[in-house]
C-alpha cells in the first residue's frame, strides 16, 4: 500500500505536471525539519550529525555547497538514516517508510501507460514530475522530470543512493547524490 500523494503535497495529483501535487524535496536521510520546503533557507555544509530538530544551525535549512565527493549533506556518511519504519530520520507518517530500490523497480515495471512521466502518472500512484533541488540549492525540472528517493544506498558509487527518475523519454532507476532534494512517496510497512 502506497501513500496517495508525495510528502508535502496538498492533494492527489490530477496531472503529471500538477504543481499542487508536487510536494516537498527531501535530502536523502533527512527528517521533515523544514529543509524540504522548496523555499527553505540554505546552510553551508556538510554537517557532522544527523540529529533532527536538535537545535542545530542547519535545522530547517537545505544544506548546500557540498560540491565535492561524495556530495552528501553529512560527513561522515550514514547509510542507515532511512532504513525501515524505525529509520533514524524516517520522514513518513507512523507505520510508513521510504520504499526500497526493488519496490520502486517493481512499481516502474508495472506501468502500462508508458515508461515515462505519462506512465508514472497513469499508474495507481499518480506520480508527478515534481522536479528536484540540486546540491547547490537550485530548483529545476518541475513539470519535466520526477525524481523519487528510495531507502537503498548505492555503496559502490561515491556513496550515492538510488532513486526513480522519469521524464518525457524514459523512466529508470539511477544513483543520486544524497545532497540533492528529491520527492518522497511513502509505502506502508
Amino acid at each position: 500500500c502506497w501513500l496517495d500523494r508525495n510528502l508535502g503535497a496538498s492533494r492527489v495529483a490530477q496531472a503529471y505536471n500538477d504543481d499542487q501535487a508536487y510536494g516537498d524535496l527531501f535530502q536523502w536521510g533527512r527528517c521533515d525539519d523544514g529543509h524540504q520546503a522548496r523555499n527553505s533557507a540554505y546552510y553551508s555544509g556538510p554537517v557532522s550529525t544527523p540529529a533532527c530538530k536538535g537545535g542545530n544551525a542547519w535545522d530547517g535549512r537545505f544544506v548546500r555547497n557540498v560540491d565535492f565527493e561524495p556530495y552528501d549533506w553529512i560527513s561522515p556518511q550514514n547509510s542507515n538514516l532511512w532504513q525501515g519504519v524505525s529509520g533514524i530520520n524516517n520522514p513518513c507518517p507512523p507505520g510508513w517508510r521510504i520504499p526500497t530500490y526493488n519496490e520502486w523497480e517493481t512499481e516502474r515495471q508495472s506501468w502500462t501507460g508508458g515508461n515515462n512521466y505519462y506512465g508514472a502518472f497513469a499508474s495507481p500512484l499518480k506520480l508527478t514530475a515534481a522536479g528536484y533541488r540540486n546540491y547547490g540549492g537550485f530548483l529545476g525540472g518541475a513539470g519535466v522530470v520526477g525524481q523519487y528517493w528510495s531507502s537503498t544506498p548505492r555503496a559502490d558509487f561515491y556513496g550515492d543512493s538510488h532513486s526513480l527518475f522519469f521524464g518525457s523519454g524514459n523512466a529508470v532507476m539511477v544513483a543520486d547524490s544524497r545532497a540533492w532534494g528529491n520527492s518522497v512517496r511513502c509505502i506502508k510497512d
